[in-house]
């Protein structure tokens, strides 16, 4: 065994819990019962996958692997506590015929409302556990975070991230939480965590928290299908049509955020050739659901009396309209510079209003700069820096503000800060390059 081959394996269960935990964790928790001890299935499965996959090599269907053995624990379990005679025979026979077919078993079907990851949020969010405690928990168990990204997501520190995580399953299993999609007279009490679940899951696809590559599109498309999941099951719910256009237009962005070296452009140099045409037709779609009173508009756009281009009606949107609301903006704009950003700065006010956070100032910070100039968005960023920091973003507003503003060396020296903070690789390097490249001016 080399450590080679121990830093192969290691990689490799990283990226299989990152791929495959939600539907490996639903999986188990369908037929154990057990939320809490599903995932201890799970992890006993990684760690032996650590053991033997630097002596036996990397399977072909490495989640399928993980599985059988979880499988098998579980059996093992379930003789030590003497009630195996019931379950056994069937259990035993779908293990076997998953490790025949080699394929991860239960693989959610994306047309049926009975979605086992769908599930595991509607679980992971029940509302005997504290909000706080229910993100934690779903963002480990269906999108495979680290509690180091978990922390940086939710602003909070690795060892709380950590007590929250390990109360929340024994709250679980303590209160005996059926693994079900809730009745409809309970799912008000859970909509807005499960929602708020699977935007920062679509978050980490279009922006992953750390890791070499800037983007995990197969995460973002996986919040998406949750999203419309969602909408097929509580289907006049305008909140989550809102999110799913949100996704739906940030999603569109997606082949042109890369450069050919795999590092980030800024909006302002995308090549909105490459947007994705489809995807800001079904944003637009879902806002026309979101928003049902307004009337229909050709390509959901509207022109003022100057004929600019300008987005629907946004009246009586929530959190995720008013976001949505600023992404269709982007989206329609003919370019960087005709886009409506006093229009953005007016949606990022009503944001502000109705859910203020140091977050949603710094975003509203952007547009001001856009809006009005970066000397008062400055002032604004600047103010935010007890409440963010080490927060990557704010570093590399300022710096961008900086230099727009001419102050060559102190942007530089934001960029190399913002760099140095914790968070994507390939972020890190595109904000260095910026970092030379001012010094070189």
């Amino acid at each position: 065994m080399t450590s080679d081959g121990d830093a192969h394996a290691r990689r490799a269960v990283e990226a299989v819990w990152r791929d495959e935990s939600a539907r490996i964790v639903s999986a188990l928790t369908r037929h154990t019962g057990d939320f809490a001890w599903a995932e201890d299935l799970a992890q006993e499965a990684l760690v032996e996958a650590l053991a033997a996959w630097p002596v036996s090599g990397i399977p072909d269907n490495p989640g399928a692997w993980l599985m059988s053995v979880a499988k098998r624990r579980a059996i093992d379990g379930w003789r030590r506590r003497e009630r195996m005679s019931q379950r056994e025979p069937l259990f035993v026979s779908e293990a076997l015929v998953a490790e025949a077919m080699d394929s991860v078993p239960d693989d959610a079907d994306p047309d049926r409302i009975d979605d086992d990851v769908l599930r595991l949020v509607f679980v992971a969010c029940h509302p005997v556990l504290p909000a706080q405690a229910r993100l934690a928990l779903t963002l480990r168990t269906v999108a495979g975070l680290t509690t180091e990204q978990i922390a940086r997501a939710l602003l909070m520190t690795v060892p709380t991230v950590q007590q929250r995580i390990v109360r929340a399953k024994r709250t679980l299993t303590a209160e005996s939480v059926p693994f079900e999609v809730p009745d409809r007279a309970e799912r008000p009490a859970r909509l807005a965590s499960v929602l708020q679940v699977i935007y920062l899951l679509f978050t980490e696809g279009y922006s992953a928290a750390e890791g070499e590559g800037l983007i995990r599109p197969d995460v973002a498309r996986e919040a998406v299908r949750l999203g419309r999941q969602l909408a097929a099951l509580i289907p006049r719910e305008s909140e989550i049509w809102s999110l799913i256009a949100l996704m739906e237009f940030q999603s569109s962005r997606f082949a042109a955020r890369i450069d050919a070296d795999g590092l980030p452009v800024t909006l302002e140099d995308q090549d909105r050739r490459r947007w994705d045409r489809s995807a800001i037709a079904r944003g637009l779609e879902a806002m026309g659901r979101a928003v049902p009173t307004a009337p229909p508009r050709a390509a959901g756009a509207s022109r003022g009396a100057s004929g600019r281009v300008g987005p629907a009606p946004t009246r009586g949107l929530g959190y995720y309209g008013l976001q949505a609301a600023i992404a269709q903006c982007h989206a329609i704009a003919p370019s960087f510079g005709e886009t409506d950003w006093e229009q953005i700065l007016r949606l990022y006010d009503a944001l502000e209003s109705l859910a203020p956070s140091a977050v949603v100032r710094l975003n509203r910070a952007v547009a001001l700069s856009m809006a009005r100039g970066p000397e008062p968005a400055l002032a604004v960023v600047d103010a935010l820096e007890p409440e963010l920091s080490g927060f990557r973003p704010l570093p590399a507003v300022r710096a961008e503000l900086l230099e727009r503003l001419g102050r060559t060396d102190a942007a530089a020296a934001a960029f190399l800060a913002a760099a140095a903070l914790p968070g994507n690789a390939a972020e890190a390097e595109a904000l260095r390059r910026r970092a030379e490249a001012l010094g070189r001016l």
